[in-house]
């Protein structure tokens, strides 16, 4: 748990595989007479207006059950099934690293404890579907503080679409953030071309050289900036530097085209940019590795939308924009289609995160025999195996391809 002076831990600058702006929403909840579960995705942070009172009650800026009435004599504490519950579809399936479960705001009302459970659940499954799935826990049930933001850091490597927040026995929670990496089903990008740097695709803005006003991952994140601070904004230099934001992709790549956006950015827009990719997929480090040009310098206007068409060429994992010498962009985009490596590549990271049910069905679903499934399966991971390793070339071929 953390306070105003705690340091975050590390996992809150992963994406919130959770955000509304990625898709995610609440299929199901049981109970919240007093403020409806959707608040818990709410992009800012919760608010309380004191005094602001519906024919409910208080308006809470959270998610808030009814309390509960179902101790009796003979039942003087309630058991794990008197506890209130949501579920939410996570906007993009992936791996989770830590969740934040916050009770801004709810001094008298918070829950005594919580839980999260997780599961994969593929395609568009009813919230009955979802109450019959094998759910596993990944934030075990722990006692919770009113008006506090609970971080929870998850060991945990598979890859899920839905989260299930408990808690007991009922009360208010504001917010819920599910932190992790995105993890794209390399089936639905096989042969597209689409933002090879986009948040709900995987791409990641790992390193920057400055976010003294904003984050540098608002850069990829999803639609367009509606105000100066959904940028990523630079302080003033007072040296010969510049500043630059650097992208992991969604997987190596062929960049085809580049939009660098400055909307909003009237008075604090960059001179100029450039744009240098990087192909790690040798196994070279982009923090000391050698760079190479895919947009040369070029001059930027103010509070415009800039599109360049890139020469098909050199593969790259990793892109760095370098803007000259400070101020802000409000977006980045990189229209390209991943390599023939780099989509075996995702599919290997991809088919390693599934729960063993979903991956077996995932190779029978693509032709093979369920008991050579059940030993690829079995062979995980794969990822860091000989690219001609027999289970490796299997799974590239048929996932991949």
């Amino acid at each position: 748990m953390t306070t105003a002076d705690t340091p975050s831990a590390p996992f809150t600058e992963l994406v919130d595989l959770a955000s509304r702006l990625l898709g995610a929403g609440v299929v199901a909840t049981n109970e919240d007479t007093f403020a409806d579960a959707e608040n818990l995705l709410v992009a800012k942070p919760a608010e309380f207006r004191p005094h602001t009172f519906g024919h409910k009650g208080q308006i809470m800026d959270g998610w808030e059950s009814k309390r509960r009435r179902g101790v009796s004599a003979d039942r003087p504490h309630p058991t794990d099934e008197d506890h209130d519950w949501a579920v939410v579809r996570l906007g993009a399936a992936g791996v989770i690293r830590g969740v934040v479960v916050d009770t801004a705001h709810f001094t008298g009302n918070y829950p005594e404890s919580a839980s999260v459970e997780a599961v994969s659940v593929p395609g568009h499954p009813s919230p009955e579907e979802l109450r019959d799935a094998d759910w596993t826990t990944v934030v075990p049930r722990t006692p919770l503080k009113g008006d506090t933001a609970h971080e929870f850091a998850v060991a945990d490597g598979t890859r899920y679409t839905h989260v299930r927040l408990n808690i007991f026995p009922d009360g208010g929670v504001a917010r819920l953030r599910v932190h992790g990496e995105v993890l794209p089903d390399p089936r639905d990008l096989a042969g597209l071309t689409f933002d090879l740097a986009a948040q709900e695709f995987g791409g990641v803005a790992e390193a920057a050289s400055d976010r003294y006003f904003s984050s540098p991952h608002n850069l990829n994140a999803p639609g367009r900036a509606s105000v100066m601070g959904d940028g990523w904004e630079t302080r003033r230099r007072r040296d010969k530097a510049n500043d630059w934001v650097r992208i992991a992709l969604a997987g190596g790549g062929e960049v085809l085209a580049v939009e660098v956006d400055t909307s909003y950015f009237v008075g604090n827009a960059p001179g100029w940019a450039d744009l240098l990719g990087f192909d790690a997929s040798t196994g070279a480090d982009p923090a000391d590795g050698e760079w190479f040009e895919l947009l040369p310098r070029t001059r930027l206007q103010p509070d415009t939308r800039h599109r360049f068409r890139l020469a098909a060429g050199r593969p790259v994992t990793h892109v760095r924009i370098n803007v000259y010498p400070d101020g802000g962009l409000a977006r980045l985009r990189l229209t390209g289609r991943l390599t023939e490596d780099g989509l075996a590549a995702l599919a290997l990271r991809w088919f390693d995160a599934l729960p063993a049910a979903e991956a077996g069905a995932a190779l029978t679903g693509a032709g093979l025999a369920a008991d050579e499934a059940a030993a690829l399966t079995a062979a995980r991971p794969l990822a860091g195996q000989p690219s001609e390793a027999p289970a490796v070339t299997v799974v590239r071929k048929l996932l991949a391809d």
